[in-house]
């Protein structure tokens, strides 16, 4: 019977052991616990401050004409203008560079992850992670550079500053990809290969759609990443207060080139009396444009989201 209760008192005093905190470490962990909560709160505080900001200032300047007319004859004080040519402008322009960008990334990240030896593969990681520091207008000089060769000193048009958001977009893909592509466990590679599966096949059917979740997601992040660009743009596609579809003619405007040219107008010289004038028109849409900016990077952050939760390989 001693023998018993000997046992029985000995799993108790393991059992209270095992799960009772030192009073030590139960002040630790509640000291960094504050300290994780205090940190991201004062991570938090610029950006509620920012976003607050940019809908306190751009909301009042929301309206449906001003996301359905272009600035085309608007003069001085004129509150008639809208933005509609600029988020045409940079929806064509970012549409163009991802299509150039993200092939060329994601077939350089599954080089680097499946193929990738040697000094050739050095190389290339070297490449990007230098293009990774390319200065943007670096960038938009270089793709003014490029095109002058072929169309002229004057060229200014959409695809140009197309070339110009590539350049600065495939490094990100490169780099993302890469890190989604060597998520995807060696074991699926080596079932595949088990089975008689080539290689490619195996790359197609078995790595990219299981990381295509996390490759989306990279693309929208690149994406996120130059769609706010201004200098590049500036240098490259110019301004204009029309509205222009095409990407291989004509000067186009962009969300953040828009703000930029807003901003710097100041206030309009208004008369006294002048009914159709207001004096800080360009400064609201100046905000109004940021606004339409941050809301257009938030649809793509949520879309990222959604497509990682539908395309995501199911652990059940």
């Amino acid at each position: 019977m001693s023998t018993d209760t000997t046992t029985k008192d000995s799993t108790e005093y393991t059992r209270a052991l095992l799960t009772t905190a030192e009073p030590r470490r139960r002040r630790t962990d509640r000291i960094m616990a504050g300290l994780i909560w205090f940190a991201f709160a004062l991570a938090m505080i610029p950006l509620v401050s920012l976003l607050w900001t940019v809908l306190f200032s751009g909301a009042g300047r929301m309206s449906v004409d001003f996301l359905s007319y272009s600035m085309r004859g608007i003069f001085g004080g004129d509150p008639s203008g809208g933005i509609y040519h600029a988020i045409m402008g940079t929806l064509i322009i970012t549409g163009c560079a991802t299509l150039i960008s993200v092939p060329i990334g994601i077939l350089v990240a599954i080089y680097l992850v499946e193929y990738g030896r040697g000094p050739l593969a050095r190389a290339v990681t070297f490449f990007v992670d230098v293009m990774t520091g390319i200065p943007s207008i670096v960038a938009g000089l270089f793709a003014v550079s490029l095109f002058t060769i072929f169309f002229g000193s004057g060229a200014r048009f959409g695809l140009i500053g197309a070339v110009a958001l590539s350049v600065l977009m495939i490094p990100v893909v490169v780099r993302s990809c890469e890190e989604m592509l060597k998520l995807v466990p060696n074991e699926l590679r080596e079932a595949s290969y088990a089975l008689g599966v080539p290689k490619w096949l195996t790359i197609v059917r078995i790595v990219l759609r299981t990381s295509v979740a996390g490759l989306t997601t990279s693309v929208l992040l690149a994406v996120a990443r130059v769609i706010g660009e201004t200098a590049p743009l500036l240098v490259a596609v110019g301004v204009t207060d029309s509205i222009n579809f095409d990407p291989s003619e004509g000067r186009m405007m962009t969300l953040p080139v828009f703000i930029y040219r807003q901003y710097s107008q100041g206030r309009a010289p208004c008369q006294e009396g002048q009914a159709n004038c207001v004096a800080d028109i360009a400064l609201q849409n100046a905000w109004g444009a940021a606004l339409t900016l941050i809301a257009i990077v938030m649809l793509l952050n949520i879309a990222g989201r959604l497509v990682n939760r539908w395309f995501a390989p199911k652990t059940r």
